[in-house]
């Protein structure tokens, strides 16, 4: 990883407020380090982990993941209420899951139009909208 991948990597850790432990910090690294928005799962980050060198569990890599949700760093996605992937891209946007390779991509935002949504029960509010889009290849 290069030094400028880290420095990063460890601004980003100290906008959500959180101490840059060894393995936060290279996990970071992998997420944001080349300045990329990533759509990962606790897997795929253990994985890129692992070929990185790095001696990381795949428990601490879910709660670190967890610790980046909970601090505002990444949005957890969740399709098909078992898999979830986490998205550093944090502003309001859709969605594409292609369920051929199980990947979530970014879908055009200046594309969607919601016309409406049901009222939220009483005593509730609507705090949030998700949308993902399902994909095939025929």
């Amino acid at each position: 990883m290069t030094s400028q991948a880290v420095e990063r990597g460890s601004k980003w850790l100290a906008k959500g407020g959180l101490r840059p432990t060894r393995q936060r910090l290279s996990l970071a690294t992998l997420l944001v380090g080349d300045g990329k928005d990533r759509h990962v799962t606790a897997e795929s980050l253990f994985d890129a982990s692992r070929d990185a060198g790095e001696k990381v569990a795949l428990a601490t890599v879910y709660n670190t993941l967890r610790a980046f949700c909970d601090a505002g760093l990444v949005q957890e996605v969740t399709v098909d209420g078992s898999k979830s992937y986490f998205d550093t891209r944090m502003d309001d946007h859709p969605h594409f899951f292609w369920e051929d390779d199980a990947k979530l991509t970014d879908a055009p935002a200046d594309q969607l139009e919601i016309c409406g949504l049901p009222d939220a029960p009483e005593g509730t509010e609507i705090s949030k909208v998700d949308v993902v889009i399902r994909l095939r290849r025929t």
